[in-house]
């Protein structure tokens, strides 16, 4: 199925509360509409993971960040824009997305993705996108699509053939805390 097919099939499974399976800019992914409880609900049933351990969630555009996050330190942008790595922010103040999303005191990890298929797929949607590795909780992140199990292909509603043939090795987004005084820690490199 070429990339339009498989965007037209993840924006009807997004839409009516699905996960699907997906490559992003850094390994493939678990995603969901990032404003669905219920579809956050099924990503932490799939990976067995605790709730307590918030997600990743993806946008296309640095408006989008001011969208969903309450007063973001602009110079964030900045940061990003040097970077070479696929980089994830924790922002204090979360808004608009699901509640069991979010971290107990309210921050989001977002990641603005270079990848054209995540890009297209949020714009489409015209709503953020949750990502966290396709892997049950504890076990390594698959780094090409051969390596996601088969209960995490099945337990997903839709399975994007773009780029299951691509055996590029892709890490984990770096992900950095951004302080209020404009500074980072680096919490995962």
């Amino acid at each position: 199925m070429k990339f339009s097919g498989d965007i037209e099939a993840c924006l009807s499974v997004l839409s009516a509360g699905g996960v699907i399976l997906y490559p992003t800019d850094t390994v493939w992914g678990l995603g969901c509409d990032a404003t669905n409880a219920l579809a956050v609900q099924k990503i932490y049933t799939i990976k067995q993971r605790m709730e307590s351990k918030a997600l990743i969630v993806l946008l296309a555009d640095e408006r989008d960040v001011i969208r969903y996050v309450a007063q973001p330190d602009l110079r964030v942008f900045d940061y990003l824009q040097q970077t070479t790595r696929p980089t994830t922010v924790i922002y204090p103040g979360a808004i608009g997305l699901a509640e069991n999303l979010m971290a107990d005191d309210g921050s989001i990890a977002i990641r603005l993705v270079q990848d054209e298929f995540c890009r297209h797929l949020i714009k489409r949607l015209r709503k953020p996108i949750v990502s966290t590795s396709a892997n049950i909780s504890g076990q390594p992140a698959p780094a090409t699509f051969p390596d996601i199990s088969e209960k995490v292909i099945e337990a997903a509603d839709y399975v994007v053939h773009y780029r299951r043939d691509d055996l590029t090795i892709r890490r984990p987004s770096v992900v950095v805390l951004w302080n209020e005084d404009g500074t980072v820690k680096v919490l995962r490199e």
